[in-house]
């Protein structure tokens, strides 16, 4: 009798499962978007697991690496957690469901390439890495709709260009889901004001936000560009000479100038020393028709190879500084090279200005621009 009532409940719980089965297909298909067997999904994580399901107890099916290309059959969000069901290039085609941070549709990407284009023949200024999981986005603003995806924590990437945005009331850490938008806390009102009351010129942190557009490498990310926001982002300086950068007057961006390495627009942070090109700026508020300079400092350091330290070979003049915007563009090959950036006259206008670099008796010099003296101003 006992093995007749267990029988009876083993199918009818069988009958319930499969009830629920039918019920969570149609409701995937319920929720079925517009995406289409046709799109694509390219995984962006190091490693993730195609799944039976989108169940916590689901089994995993196939592990998919970064850069690996899926179908997406369909999606559903499940919990308010969205799932991709997706079906593999594998020989078995295999089928199951992935979830969505893992992967960025075809559509995710190519906004990001296209914006990589903006930038295919510019040098990198600088290298970074970010603190935070962080949103790359489409755009250098908190728009709830351009989150492209989450770049992990530690990820390394080389800065194109930045910009300087009124500082807002938003979280350091930029990591809301697309489609939402987290409340920040309220800024140090009480100490900027008594900063002003103390004579103290605004300070750069104080009055903006800085957003970065970065190229990523396809080890990091098949995506190749983005926005991030820069409150977690952290610049590489290079370890020769990140000695040299004051508290006062931060590096902002850096190239080679030796002749094995400069062609290759070096800006990482591990390198063996030898000669630089550094722009500089200080933390002081300098606007000239609403605009920021990228830098106000231009320093030239050299590696003496038999004294095993460095010397400067060029800065603009003591107590003085420039009114620059990047980008910075080396130049040349061998030991005689040139590099180009924007100045600002004393009319107001950007002048393209050239330094030539040449080597002298083992040292290397710097012949700046004939009028160079009209672009600095003393210092404040």
């Amino acid at each position: 009798m006992k093995t007749k009532l267990t029988i009876l409940l083993l199918l009818a719980a069988a009958a319930v499962l499969a009830a629920g089965c039918t019920y969570i297909d149609s409701t995937v298909s319920g929720v079925s978007s517009a995406l289409g067997a046709n799109d694509k999904a390219t995984v962006i994580a190091k490693t993730a697991q195609i799944r039976t399901s989108y169940a916590v107890v689901a089994a995993d099916l196939l592990e998919v690496k970064r850069g690996d290309q899926l179908d997406i059959v369909d999606q559903i969000d499940f919990e308010k957690v969205p799932w991709f069901r997706v079906r593999a290039h594998d020989e078995a085609q295999t089928e199951g469901w992935i979830e969505a941070q893992n992967v960025i549709t075809s559509e995710t990407l190519n906004k990001s390439k296209k914006l990589a284009e903006e930038f295919q023949n510019t040098t990198p200024q600088a290298a970074g890495i970010i603190r935070s999981a962080s949103n790359l986005r489409s755009a250098p603003d908190m728009n709830p709709e351009n989150v492209l995806f989450k770049l992990a924590n530690g990820s390394t990437f080389e800065i194109m260009s930045w910009k300087f945005v009124p500082k807002q009331e938003v979280p350091d850490v930029d990591d809301a889901p697309k489609g939402q938008q987290k409340t920040g806390k309220r800024s140090k009102n009480a100490e900027i004001e008594a900063a002003k009351e103390a004579g103290e010129p605004d300070k750069l942190e104080d009055k903006y936000d800085i957003w970065y557009q970065v190229r990523l490498d396809p080890a990091v990310s098949p995506a190749p560009a983005g926005w991030l926001f820069g409150r977690q982002v952290e610049l590489q300086v290079p370890s020769d000479i990140v000695f040299f950068q004051q508290n006062n007057r931060k590096f902002i961006t850096w190239q080679r100038l030796d002749a094995e390495t400069a062609d290759k627009g070096t800006v990482g942070r591990g390198s063996v020393p030898g000669s630089w090109v550094i722009l500089t700026r200080t933390n002081a508020v300098k606007p000239i028709d609403g605009i920021e300079p990228d830098f106000d400092g231009i320093l030239v350091l050299a590696f003496d190879k038999y004294d095993q330290s460095y010397y400067t070979v060029w800065r603009n003049a003591p107590n003085t500084e420039v009114w620059g915007s990047l980008p910075l563009k080396v130049e040349g090959k061998g030991d005689n090279k040139t590099f180009t950036l924007q100045l600002r006259n004393a009319e107001g206008r950007l002048d393209t200005k050239q330094f030539v670099v040449f080597k002298d008796k083992a040292r290397l010099k710097v012949t700046p621009p004939e009028d160079i003296a009209q672009y600095q101003t003393k210092a404040k």
